[in-house]
């Protein structure tokens, strides 16, 4: 076993000829203490997401911290299972929250239309979206993992590896992970994170005929994460949103101050579009672009990925060995079987539910895929499932109103529909990620296929049930106590296309965009991702693909560049790792009411200590990488 994981799992071989971290490896790593720890987390995980998420909009992907809190956990309890039990348990607590991830942004939505729900049949509909997600990923996770191998970085997963191997043998890989959990963990903690102190959000915002802003959030993870996929990928999504926040909002708040009194928005009769603000311009609007190149794009990946899709069928219906067990197939075929039951059951109308059903189908295949890729390129904290969803959400509803299914049940059967793509979405990023880690690593990678479907499906019921618990609180609309923007954007679409006000025209040009950009040859779907995620993301991204650049750049010996990279990319899972796990423990800690926090005040609150705090971690992050030396 060598010390530390080894320089080509960063790319630099082909897929099939990869050296995995432990070679030969004959045993698993699951038994039973090792799957009653992974469900235990996948508990925690997903109840404690469900809730945050559905109070301030924000989730944590548990890929970090699982790793860290399961390592310590197995080897308390299953210490020969080794690294192989502490990846099945990390990717035990991915499967937990990322149900959670993908639950909250539709299924409350039908609380919010005024309509209901079963535990059963939100806990069905989710579980065969679950079946389903982890079943089209599996038959290409060989052509994502393997053949893409060094193309997709999967950012997440290779400091998922990084901090398991670190854990497992220590030496310089842990040295530079302990610097960079700390420098994350702290700045998270008096920034954001815990504490609150200081401002960590760099805004300028300009007020003249041409509005335009510039957001920079200081978060060490989002520099780890930038590190790790290069500058590339970093500039690509930084240039789209170059493009929302200083080209399309700037344009259409020009346009929007020319509306007359009488001129309101598409989505809140009560606002008048010359009133808007930047903000709303960006919530209301340049979204659906986002979304309508996210669908293009989408689809354009799709295509290509049928003759891969078509041969990893081929091959898993002809296997014969455990490696290449049939299980995807029967997830596809079940996860399908099922939701047809359920719709069926759902709409009593068979038609509705036909139809529905295939248009389910398709999109979720669609876009599954489509998570797994981007995994590879930003992680599963980037993931834009909510943006995936919309743009299936518009084209559904759509044929619904083609249909004349207009009524509150019908949208309600819509949101059931909604609830499992956006399920089969979010479980195809958590699954590709904890399957890139097994790569990695050498584990087995139908061994992890078990595991995190059963953390997957214990996930569904935790969050179902959380919502259930938190029916009451969902309904209440004189003092609501969870803001629930996603689902609440998934209501205002649906209700609002079936009622006539489809923002289309956001719709089509995005779509036109993404053509352009095909074209062009250009990225589709990096280019949305900036375009739909916040600027303050996407610069401190690329901040941290700058600070490797400048490694790069500054190193003229080969093989000492490749071990500065190397420790960099160990300091910047840790960057990853502290970041995460303090950004959880606050998010729970202030949620729970134990923790209350107070906005910075004074000179702390001003874009100067911002930039402070910014310039810490660049040079912390900086020196150690520049000053190693082995």
């Amino acid at each position: 076993m060598d010390k530390k994981l080894p320089k080509e799992a960063y790319g630099g071989c082909e897929g099939q000829d990869y050296a995995p971290y432990v070679q030969g490896a004959k045993e698993g790593g699951g038994n039973g203490a090792v799957m009653l720890v992974g469900i235990l987390l996948a508990v925690v995980f997903a109840a404690s997401t469900a809730y945050s998420g559905m109070k301030s909009g924000l989730t944590v992907a548990a890929g970090i911290p699982g790793s860290i809190i399961g390592s310590a956990l197995v080897s308390a309890t299953a210490r020969k299972k080794g690294i192989f039990g502490k990846n099945l348990v990390q990717g035990m607590a991915s499967g937990g929250e990322s149900i959670a991830s993908g639950i909250i942004f539709v299924l409350p939505a039908i609380i919010l239309i005024g309509t209901n729900f079963s535990f059963w049949e939100g806990a069905l509909v989710s579980a065969a979206g679950v079946l389903f997600g982890i079943g089209v990923t599996s038959l290409v996770q060989k052509y994502l993992m393997v053949q893409e191998h060094g193309k997709l970085m999967y950012p997440e997963s290779m400091a998922i590896s990084e901090t398991l191997v670190a854990g497992e043998v220590g030496g310089a890989a842990m040295k530079y992970m302990g610097i960079g959990f700390a420098l994350g963990g702290v700045l998270t903690a008096i920034s954001s994170g815990i504490f609150n102190w200081f401002n960590n959000v760099v805004s300028y915002t300009g007020r003249a005929a041409y509005r335009w802003r510039f957001e920079l959030e200081v978060n060490p993870l989002l520099v780890g994460i930038g590190f790790i996929v290069g500058m590339e990928t970093s500039l690509t999504m930084f240039a789209g949103s170059i493009l929302s926040y200083f080209g399309i909002i700037p344009l259409i708040a020009y346009f929007a101050e020319m509306a007359g009194p009488e001129a309101f928005m598409w989505n809140n009769s009560g606002n008048l579009i010359n009133a808007m603000d930047f903000g709303t311009i960006s919530g209301s609007y340049v979204r659906y672009i986002g979304a309508g190149m996210m669908l293009c794009g989408g689809i354009i990946g799709a295509i290509r990925l049928i003759p891969t899709i078509v041969s990893s069928v081929r091959e898993t219906v002809g296997a014969k060995s455990a490696e290449n067990s049939p299980l995807g197939m029967v997830f596809i075929g079940v996860g399908a079987i099922l939701g047809f039951i359920m719709a069926f059951l759902f709409t009593r109308s068979f038609p509705m539910a036909l139809l529905g059903g295939i248009l389910t189908l398709i999109f979720s295949l669609l876009f599954a895929i489509v998570s797994g890729r981007l995994t590879g390129t930003v992680g599963t904290s980037n993931l834009p499932v909510s943006g995936m969803t919309i743009a299936a959400l518009v084209v559904v509803t759509l044929i619904f109103v083609g249909m004349s299914w207009t009524s509150l049940e019908a949208n309600r059967s819509l949101l059931l529909f909604g609830t499992f793509i956006v399920v089969a979405v979010s479980t195809a990023g958590g699954y590709c990620q904890s399957q890139k880690v097994t790569f990695i690593l050498g584990g087995n990678k139908n061994e992890m296929l078990r595991f995190f479907s059963v953390a997957a499906l214990v996930g569904v019921l935790t969050v179902v049930g959380t919502i259930m618990i938190l029916h009451a609180e969902l309904q209440n609309t004189v003092d609501p106590q969870f803001a629930l923007p996603q689902a609440n954007l998934m209501a205002t679409l649906t209700s609002g296309i079936m009622q006539g006000n489809l923002p289309s025209v956001m719709i089509i040009v995005g779509v036109v965009m993404a053509l352009v950009c095909f074209l062009l040859k250009l990225p589709i779907m990096t280019v949305a991702i900036g375009f739909y995620l916040p600027i303050a993301t996407t610069s401190i991204i690329l901040v941290g693909a700058l600070i490797r650049a400048f490694v790069e750049h500054t190193t003229k010996d080969k093989r000492l560049l490749e071990s500065k990279v190397a420790n960099g990319v160990s300091l910047s899972s840790g960057l990853v790792a502290g970041g995460s796990i303090i950004g959880l423990l606050g998010i729970i800690l202030q949620l729970s009411g134990v923790l209350h926090a107070g906005a910075p005040s004074g000179f702390f609150s001003g874009n100067f200590m911002a930039i402070i705090l910014l310039a810490a971690l660049v040079l912390c992050t900086l020196i150690p990488i520049q000053n190693s030396r082995h």
